[in-house]
């Protein structure tokens, strides 16, 4: 593995953006592992003079989830404790923000800010040690100790993920298949301690299973082994977690099997052998994710403690309903969020019928993990979560709300879903969509600012709604907001669309740049991600779009007015293709 990735380092973006080969093995995790772009993972490094023990912060909003990475890049096989004594120090000093950004360096201080943030919302924190070496006897006890110690922590919750040779390797060759995961995975089950049978014409296998046997289960750690369940993690915080990991460290740990409801498993398909291998196609669990993520976050202890078991229930089920009805039924002993059975909602039932009915060759995509059928046309696939964050950048015009699944699906699912909204808007969003993501790609044809870059998760929306001022500040209807569908027919006719995209990327850049320059309080750095979060930017947005069209006639350019004209006949339409925004604050 130190092989492969010193080969790989020594790619131009790697030698040209980062000072050593430290930097540089982070940087590659964080593209490699994490599946970070080239600028987010240049915007998430903080190493170097003052980085308080910390390379890089990486925060992934799907998961709700901060890392905080430490690497060792080494080609000896064992690496000693000192590592994780780092990564020790870090955990005690992010307990203070205020002191800690106040005496690191700049590429920390800001990447604090966004951490801040991050904990507002309630994301959990993961430390990753990643090296390329193995842990020596000492170290891996450094971690024990230091994981029991960050677990029982009740002011700053944490975990620690060890990511030596052996793990790197498999993350690796996992990351590889996570596009399109399809687990499949043996098991080693002891004699007298399962159960082979079937029940209502399906295969069932009851077994008590090792605790620490579920460490080597993959897609726990970035949740792929979860896709078929309805809700992620929610963390160590959450009081059945605590309640498992206080029995993981007891000294009733070998009661865990009686004190557990035990984890629900499903696969498209079993094979038993003689022996007790089992062996597993299309693994998926659909009840035991805060189980198996918090006895993950023990792993050190989880190996050490002898004859300590979990009940499993593994169920062949192919088919794909029963298998939803399952995941459902299982998780009904603590209450399911509301965004998490939004599929089968009836407001996003009926848009997916007349949505198909108007494109045959469409497809709606309303359940996490769903792919459409390969037969579909690309350019009229629609996936639920998306289009929810479309219509808050559009029509709710508050794109900095639309990376938060938790505000669409919960509080403003009613304003957003309305039950007549037309296919024909809800496909003309995904189009505008889908062409302003072709600029967001590493070539960076719209020349976008590489803060913006590194903000794939959130910024792109904030692009769309710049789009639709473009269109209703021209129009002297800047309370309003135009159809989607009328702004981009009337952008293709004019042969505009791609001018208006860049016009509204150049808005952003100009909001962006104009914040960062205004002057900040003291002890205060700017943080373009706790910007583009902020209602602030829509105003600095809608400011840019008014000087950019104002500006526009007097470029000393050949043919400016004209094609000042040119656009503003494109974009201005007549009130009656305009509605009100539809409130979300």
């Amino acid at each position: 593995m130190y092989d492969q990735i010193m080969n790989e380092i020594k790619q131009d973006y790697y030698v040209q953006n980062f000072e050593n080969d430290g930097q540089r093995f982070v940087a590659w995790y964080l593209r490699n592992i994490h599946l970070c772009d080239r600028a987010e993972a240049k915007s998430d490094i903080t190493d170097g003079a003052d980085d308080k023990q910390i390379d890089a912060i990486h925060i992934d909003v799907e998961e709700s989830k901060v890392y905080i990475v430490q690497g060792k890049f080494v080609s000896e096989s064992f690496v000693d404790a000192e590592p994780v004594r780092e990564v020790l120090a870090a955990w005690a000093q992010l307990q203070d923000l205020v002191r800690l950004q106040q005496n690191c360096n700049p590429r920390l201080q800001r990447k604090l800010s966004e951490l801040a943030t991050a904990l507002d919302d309630d994301n959990q924190v993961v430390f990753e040690l990643v090296t390329t070496a193995s842990l020596t006897d000492a170290a891996a006890q450094d971690v024990a100790s230091f994981q029991e110690r960050i677990t029982r922590a009740d002011d700053f919750l944490a975990s620690i993920s060890v990511v030596d040779r052996d793990e790197l390797r498999r993350r690796y060759d996992f990351a590889l298949d996570r596009e399109n995961p399809s687990i499949t995975h043996s098991l080693q089950l002891e004699p007298g301690r399962y159960l082979s049978l079937g029940v209502a014409s399906t295969k069932a296998v009851i077994a008590a299973v090792q605790l620490k046997d579920c460490l080597g289960m993959p897609g726990i750690k970035d949740g792929t082994l979860f896709r078929k369940n309805v809700r992620q993690s929610l963390g160590l915080s959450n009081p059945g977690n605590k309640g498992i990991r206080s029995t993981i460290y007891g000294d009733r740990h070998r009661d865990f099997f009686f004190f557990h409801n035990g984890i629900t498993a499903i696969c498209n398909r079993m094979d038993i052998s003689d022996s007790g291998l089992l062996t597993l196609y299309g693994l998926s669990v659909v009840n035991g994710c805060q189980s198996l993520n918090t006895i993950l976050s023990c792993s050190e202890r989880t190996k050490q403690i002898p004859d300590t078991y979990i009940m499993f229930r593994f169920y062949e089920i192919p088919q794909r309903e029963r298998a939803d009805r399952i995941s459902i039924c299982t998780n009904s002993q603590s209450a399911v969020k509301p965004r998490d059975l939004r599929a089968n909602d009836r407001s996003v039932l009926s848009l997916k019928r007349r949505f198909e009915q108007k494109y045959p060759l469409g497809y709606f995509i309303t359940k996490r993990g769903e792919e459409a059928p390969p037969d579909k046309d690309k350019e009229f696939v629609l996936d639920l979560s998306n289009l929810g964050k479309y219509l808050m950048s559009w029509h709710s015009q508050r794109p900095n709300m639309a990376y938060s699944e938790t505000r669409i699906f919960d509080k403003y699912f009613e304003q957003l879903f309305k039950r007549d909204y037309r296919p024909e808007d809800a496909q003309h969003l995904n189009l505008w969509m889908q062409k302003i993501m072709k600029g967001w790609d590493d070539s960076n044809p719209l020349g976008l600012n590489e803060s913006l870059l590194a903000m794939k998760a959130y910024a792109p929306y904030h692009h769309l709604y710049a789009v639709s001022m473009c269109f209703s500040i021209t129009s002297g209807l800047q309370e309003m907001v135009a159809s989607p569908t009328e702004a981009y027919e009337r952008a293709v006719a004019h042969n505009q669309t791609e001018q208006i995209i860049r016009i509204a990327a150049s808005c952003l850049n100009t909001a962006l740049e104009a914040a960062a320059n205004e002057p900040q309080p003291a002890n205060r750095v700017f943080s373009p991600q706790n910007w583009i979060k902020a209602k602030v930017c829509l105003s600095a947005i809608n400011a840019a779009t008014r000087q950019y069209f104002t500006m526009l006639p007097t470029l000393a350019i050949p043919g400016a007015k004209e094609v000042a004209q040119t656009l503003r006949d494109t974009l201005t339409l007549d009130r009656n293709q305009f509605d009100y925004r539809w409130a979300a604050d």
